[in-house]
């Protein structure tokens, strides 16, 4: 019954922003959202969680001091600023929910998955 709507990605320079959000329809009752990101033929990566309620963090070390993770609760709305942009983010960025684990990096955990939108930072 949820669906997650990431509007956002895009091509950026190397050192440059974007935002990305996540909307979720329906009901989620959700603990946690999640961003990861992934690369034709490789794992899905963890790259940060945010508690619904409270709103606190966790960051993969790849992202920490350039990601900053949010969520409006009222909205059923997370989002995922990121600054300081290097090829190395080049990946097709998923928002997940998570109904029962918080501040989990693992995929298995997580409940529903957004469509992924593309991010491409170039040098």
């Amino acid at each position: 019954q949820v669906q997650l709507v990431e509007p956002g990605g895009g091509l950026v320079q190397a050192g440059g922003s974007l935002r990305l959000s996540c909307a979720a329809s329906g009901r989620t009752f959700s603990s946690s959202m999640g961003w990861f990101r992934q690369v034709s033929g490789k794992e899905r990566d963890f790259v940060a969680a945010i508690r619904w309620s409270g709103g606190r963090a966790v960051y993969a070390d790849s992202a920490k001091g350039r990601f900053t993770i949010s969520r409006d609760n009222a909205k059923n709305t997370g989002y995922l600023q990121m600054n300081s942009l290097k090829s190395e983010d080049t990946a097709g960025y998923y928002c997940a929910l998570t109904l029962g684990v918080v501040h989990t990096a693992a995929p298995r955990n997580y409940d529903y998955w957004g469509q992924g939108t593309q991010v491409t930072a170039s040098s």
